[in-house]
């Protein structure tokens, strides 16, 4: 920026001033500013012989400078002649001072040779024994690092790595660090990592071999916890009971879980001699040895790397737990199957409870609560699966009792086990229904043996025999003499005992439930309603529904399930007696076997209407009536008089039935006779029907009449059994009369002759007569003598069409 506006100034300068304007870049010129380029310019571009004028003014220029050097250079050259004058002068004095210096020096050189000798020896011995005095302090530092090393290799040699540690952390913090700067230091302090890391490894594999101990010894560890789990409840048991005998109770249960104390795995072998005993406790560790596991957590807590430890061991042991929860396939098929599962869970987690208690942090209460329950879990959902697949009840009985030992053995060592006996209460009703189904074979098995026939006692030691057996009790039995019958069969005592049998059976798997005795009472109840009202009722109701079951073997059904109904309340005795909870409480229910035997004889009942009506449907498929014959044969069919023999001495059996029972299979009986004969007269497939043949007809229902009155059953009151018939009879006396008249005059009205006769009926037999006229010539004699009487049977036909249109659109 200065140049440029230099440039401008001279731009800006007259002519006069150019002299002004040359001095000034001479002094530029002077004080070695660059670039000079642009001063020049400005010279040279002013005017064509500026250049010129330049140049003169330069070499004016020069000229004075030169002559204000010389100027200079004459005043100062007197001073430097006089300094040359000088120096010239001393350096004759230098060369006389270094002779003589050379010479003193030579002379003090030669004197001090001795003493320089004499002094380098004794340099040479205060150095050694400086460097002696040195190496005894340092020998003295490294002698106990030296001997620390030492001791930590004796350690190594002998296994003890805690020693070891401890030994490597004194030489890190206390001895290394004092000779830190030696060599051999240094490879100790990089050896010592190293040898960490093989205590580590080694340690690690100690630890790997106790996992593999504790995993091949866990079922042998449990089945000891099991087995004196079962010795402490045995004990407890047993002293309960010396309590109650004590107090003069006879509790069948415990009301309530008796509390144990905490105990360590023992095996107890206990010998009794006049009242001394002798025991041999073996703990945990005489079976695994846990010191691996101490010394393993010991080092890594040492080496500040617990945490590592805790999570490594706590994976290994949750990969060991899923190990032993997974059962083999077949463990469902013997019981000990399920005992060597449930030893190898026991021994699991008493390997971890003594873990939790001999060590801190290593395993938490959380951590086996929550491991726990992972198991449980799993335990609960194998069971279900595999109890599942149990058909036989003695197994399930056996898993049972197991499963409490389990619970009982877990709950000693603080785990919760309420899961485990609700479970007992699933299977519980598993058990009941493979008792029931085994109960289902023994009911089959006793209905097939018997004989469907009163209990023959020749004497009183035969008599007495069958009564301890079944609650019997006929006064009017007694008073008769031996030989006798008892109105059972041999099926309702052999039905009794196994009723009592299976209660029993039932109460074995609620023992040890840890339940009040009202609670065991309601179990039993219903389990035997079940019995009675499932597996019992649907035996009967299959026994009658048999094709061989006659009508013989429904009687004595229908009496054998009137004598079991009465011992019901025998039964509820019996469980009342073994739960002493009495029938009177409030909650306890009731036995449904009343309603289940009696649901059983009504459809032996109804089986017995059913047998009669099939009965008699055979008898009247023997008929063999000739519908255009002329004249009656004078007498009743031969099948007709066999169907009322049958009738007769049927009926004769039914004297030990319930009169109700007799009296209304007698009167369906008789119904169903009546109904079969009138649908055999309106057969739409017989088209012709003679007078003679009606006539015939007629002696055939008048002997079904006389069956009627003669009371085959006893308690009919009047002629009601002969109502059944009443039907047949007054259509037959229609025609036997023939008193149309009558019955169309009086058709409909309460007081009608021919009250039960429906047009339609009477229509229908009527038209087959008069089919029959006109082919055989029945009604010859009619047309003949009488016209009239044939168109009064057109007529008859015409109004009864017309009462049948009539009924037939009122409805």
């Amino acid at each position: 920026m200065a140049r440029k506006s230099k440039l401008n100034l001279l731009e800006l300068y007259s002519e006069e001033n150019k002299d002004q304007i040359y001095e000034n870049v001479f002094a530029e010129i002077e004080s070695f500013e660059l670039p000079l380029g642009t001063s020049l310019r400005s010279v040279y571009d002013d005017q064509p012989n500026a250049h010129q004028r330049f140049m003169e003014k330069l070499d004016a220029c020069i000229r004075n400078h030169d002559r204000e050097i010389e100027k200079m250079c004459n005043f100062h050259h007197q001073g430097f002649v006089d300094a040359i004058t000088e120096l010239l002068k001393v350096r004759a004095d230098a060369g006389k001072l270094k002779v003589q210096v050379t010479d003193t020096n030579r002379r003090l050189q030669d004197a001090g040779k001795e003493v320089i000798a004499q002094t380098e020896e004794i340099i040479r011995c205060r150095i050694q024994q400086r460097n002696i005095t040195t190496v005894v302090e340092k020998l003295q530092l490294c002698l106990p690092v030296l001997e620390m090393y030492s001791k930590l290799k004796e350690q190594m040699n002998v296994k003890r790595y805690y020693s070891a540690l401890k030994t490597m952390e004194q030489l890190e913090n206390t001895y290394l660090p004092r000779v830190s700067q030696y060599r051999f230091c240094q490879i100790m302090i990089e050896n010592l990592p190293k040898l960490r890391e093989e205590i580590k490894e080694i340690s690690m594999s100690d630890l790997k071999d106790f996992l593999e101990s504790i995993r091949k010894h866990s079922d042998k560890i449990g089945e000891t916890a099991m087995k004196q789990a079962q010795q402490q409840k045995t004990f407890n048991t047993a002293l309960q009971k010396q309590n109650n005998v004590n107090y003069g109770r006879n509790m069948y249960v415990i009301n309530g879980r008796v509390p144990e104390p905490k105990y360590e795995i023992t095996f107890k072998r206990t010998l009794e001699e006049e009242d001394e005993h002798e025991e041999e406790v073996l703990t945990a560790h005489d079976l695994v040895d846990f010191s691996p596991v101490y010394r393993c957590l010991h080092i890594y807590s040492v080496l500040g790397d617990g945490e590592t430890f805790e999570n490594y061991y706590r994976k290994q042991r949750r990969k060991q737990a899923r190990l032993v929860l997974q059962p083999q396939s077949s463990m469902h098929e013997t019981v000990e199957g399920y005992r060597r599962y449930f030893s190898q869970i026991v021994g699991f987690f008493v390997v971890e409870d003594h873990i939790l208690h001999v060590t801190q942090g290593l395993v938490t209460r959380a951590y086996t609560d929550e491991l726990w329950n992972m198991a449980l879990s799993k335990i609960i959902a194998v069971l279900r699966t595999h109890t599942s697949y149990c058909t036989d009840p003695d197994l399930v009985l056996e898993l049972k009792n197991l499963i409490v030992v389990f619970a009982d053995t877990l709950q000693g060592y603080g785990f919760p086990v309420n899961r485990l006996f609700d479970l007992l209460f699933e299977i519980r009703d598993q058990y009941n229904e493979t008792l029931l189904k085994k109960w289902a074979g023994l009911f089959r098995d006793i209905f097939e043996a018997d004989n469907y026939s009163p209990i023959p006692v020749a004497n009183e030691e035969e008599y007495k025999i069958v009564i301890s057996k079944f609650p019997f009790q006929d006064p009017e039995l007694d008073k008769q003499s031996f030989p006798k019958k008892l109105p059972m069969s041999q099926s309702v005592p052999q039905i009794y005992i196994q009723v009592k049998e299976f209660i029993y059976a039932s109460l074995k798997f609620s023992e040890s439930l840890h339940r009040s005795s009202t609670e065991i009472d309601d179990m039993l109840r219903k389990s035997t309603n079940l019995l009675l009202t499932r597996t019992l009722s649907s035996c009967l109701q299959n026994l009658i529904k048999k094709p061989h079951i006659g009508l013989t073997e429904l009687v004595q059904i229908i009496i054998n399930t009137t004598h079991l109904e009465q011992a019901c309340k025998y039964l509820e005795d019996f469980i009342t007696n073994i739960t002493n909870i009495s029938q009177e409480t409030v909650h306890t229910a009731r036995l449904y076997g009343l309603s289940t035997f009696k649901d059983a004889r009504h459809a032996a009942e109804g089986e017995i209407y059913t047998k009669l009506n099939q009965k008699i449907d055979e008898f009247i498929q023997l008929a063999d009536y000739d519908w255009t014959m002329s004249e009656p044969a004078g007498r009743a069919s031969g099948y007709l008089m066999d169907l009322i023999n049958f009738l007769r001495s049927t009926f004769q059996v039914f004297t030990h039935l319930p009169g109700k029972v007799a009296q209304t299979a007698c009167m369906s009986a008789c119904q169903h006779l009546s109904t079969s004969l009138m649908q055999m007269l309106l057969d739409s497939e017989l088209k012709q029907i003679s007078m003679g043949a009606v006539q015939q007809f007629n002696l055939d229902v008048i002997q079904c009449e006389l069956f009627a009155s003669s009371e085959p059953v006893p308690g009919f009151h009047g002629d009601t059994l002969q109502l059944a018939f009443i039907d047949l009879r007054q259509l037959l006396d229609l025609f036997m009369v023939w008193d149309w008249s009558t019955y169309l005059a009086d058709y409909g009205q309460p007081t009608s002759k021919y009250l039960r006769v429906n047009p339609s009926t009477a229509l229908t037999l009527l038209e087959k007569m008069k089919d029959t006229s006109k082919k055989n010539n029945i009604f010859a004699q009619f047309r003949k003598n009488d016209r009239d009487k044939q168109k009064l049977i057109e007529t008859v036909v015409k109004q009864l069409r017309s009462l049948v249109n009539g009924m037939s659109q009122h409805t």
